[in-house]
């Protein structure tokens, strides 16, 4: 197996009820080890400090919103869901967002029958380029390791209650493979146009912990 990257960010959210926040010894053991990486590269000409600096920013960037742009074409083009299956990485370039160079990108579809949940059980791997920064309740060690042996009953913590009739797929993301939900699209949105129904879709139902919003009834 490859070893995983460790992404012990400082996230951007709150625990989860029921989450706890990732180890407060192990993150610091992280940062140590990130910054003397950072130090050598830098000593050895590798990288320079404007180089760390714009990729943290560039990083930083990064919204659900990307990944809400993804679904929402998935939701009105079957073409393009097609591919997305296919190619992940093509089917992103259409829309101009880039996913980098080195993880291979997998998107999983939850259907009326099968709901797709992603964990990193060993870190905190993460689709950044399409998600932004993991929430604190992901890289937690409740989470990581509570979900691949009992993935509904986290799902029924996060108000999902999954009906026993509905096989739950967990998928351990890793150094080499980040993986994308396609939530459900919702009832009641034929004909909406992809900017409204990317309005639907949540970092948490992409992550597989939640369903996309119901349409407001008007």
């Amino acid at each position: 197996m490859a070893e995983h990257d460790h992404d012990h960010d400082h996230g951007n959210g709150q625990p989860h009820a029921g989450m706890e926040p990732p180890d407060d010894g192990a993150a610091a053991y992280y940062e140590k080890r990130a910054a003397a990486i950072e130090k050598l590269l830098i000593e050895k000409g590798v990288l320079a400090p404007e180089d760390i600096r714009r990729q943290i920013e560039t990083m930083d960037s990064k919204t659900p919103e990307g990944g809400a742009k993804v679904v929402a074409k998935a939701w009105a083009d079957p073409e393009y869901k097609a591919l997305l299956f296919k190619d992940a990485r093509a089917a992103l370039a259409q829309l101009d967002i880039d996913y980098g160079e080195m993880n291979v990108l997998v998107a999983v579809e939850n259907t009326p029958v099968v709901h797709n949940v992603v964990v990193c059980t060993l870190c905190s791997c993460y689709p950044r380029p399409l998600l932004g920064l993991p929430p604190d309740w992901y890289k937690s060690l409740e989470y990581r390791s509570r979900t691949v042996v009992d993935p509904r009953g986290v799902l029924k913590e996060f108000g999902l209650d999954v009906s026993p009739d509905v096989e739950v797929r967990v998928h351990d993301s890793s150094a080499d493979i980040r993986y994308l939900v396609i939530p459900e699209r919702p009832a009641g949105t034929e004909g909406w146009s992809e900017e409204h129904l990317a309005e639907l879709v949540t970092r948490d139902s992409m992550i597989g912990v939640t369903r996309a919003l119901e349409p407001i009834a008007t």
